[in-house]
């Protein structure tokens, strides 16, 4: 009993560690007020109209979108063809390659960030909005390929011998047994990316300027000066796009299917 006990405690406190943030940042952003206070100075939705009339936020937004959907479709079909590679195939350099996919947990962004700058400059494209995509492609690609290679060892291979027994090539067999067999861990995959590039905030702020700053580049510059509740408004896009990735992740895929496969 005494166990059950603290364990729900702890459970229970980080629940609301975890929430607080959250809680305060919604209701911070239906203030009635000119200033950020808990709770609520009455209730508003003005901030909200603020924000749709401020376009260098509602720009930011766009370039954030972008480099979120640059990001996904690169990543889709490298991380998947990577991830059944690595999983079904001997491949050379397969230590290295292993050791890559760790470097996002070990080498700071603000090194990969620095080494793409200079890589981007001398190509002479730092100045525009794709590479950013890429760069975040190329930084978070290794989550896209665990998604996968959860699925690809979950799927019996016996299904794609099969598929070759009937005299089915390569290709079509790919097509039409592997590739759907490993769909949730695409789509799963394809979500986490997307979230992660539209929320990427210390390559953006090494790889953008002025023309092409994102939307966490800029909510950075201006907490810097000013703290005020549309900036709360913006941090409330942040969740809604979060909660929109995973009610589209248990729609399309299965929270269970996904935690299982972690």
């Amino acid at each position: 009993m005494t166990k059950g006990v603290v364990l729900w405690t702890i459970v229970g406190a980080n629940l609301i560690l975890l929430a607080a943030p959250t809680v305060i940042v919604l209701a911070a952003s239906f203030t009635s007020g000119n200033i950020i206070q808990f709770p609520p100075d009455g209730f508003s939705l003005r901030w909200y109209a603020r924000l749709l009339e401020l376009t260098d936020f509602r720009d930011a937004f766009w370039r954030s979108l972008q480099v979120a959907l640059i990001c996904t479709a690169l990543s889709l079909p490298v991380g998947t063809l990577a991830a059944i590679g690595l999983a079904r195939y001997r491949v050379r350099f397969a230590t290295a390659i292993q050791v890559y996919l760790l470097l996002p947990f070990t080498v700071p962004l603000v090194v990969s960030g620095l080494g793409l700058m200079f890589l981007f400059g001398a190509w002479g494209i730092l100045d525009q909005l794709w590479p950013v995509g890429i760069a975040t492609c190329i930084i978070n690609l290794p989550f896209m390929i665990w998604a996968v290679a959860a699925s690809v060892n979950a799927l019996d291979p016996d299904l794609e011998h099969a598929a070759a027994n009937c005299g089915a090539a390569p290709l079509p067999a790919f097509l039409t047994v592997t590739l759907p067999a490993v769909m949730p861990g695409i789509i799963t995959g394809g979500l986490i990316m997307f979230v992660l590039a539209f929320n990427e905030f210390i390559v953006s702020l090494i790889l953008t300027d002025a023309r092409t700053v994102t939307l966490p580049v800029l909510v950075y510059n201006s907490i810097r000066s000013v703290v005020t509740p549309d900036l709360a408004a913006v941090s409330v896009v942040y969740i809604v796009v979060a909660t929109t990735a995973i009610l589209l992740l248990d729609r399309l895929v299965g929270l269970d299917t996904f935690l299982k496969s972690r």
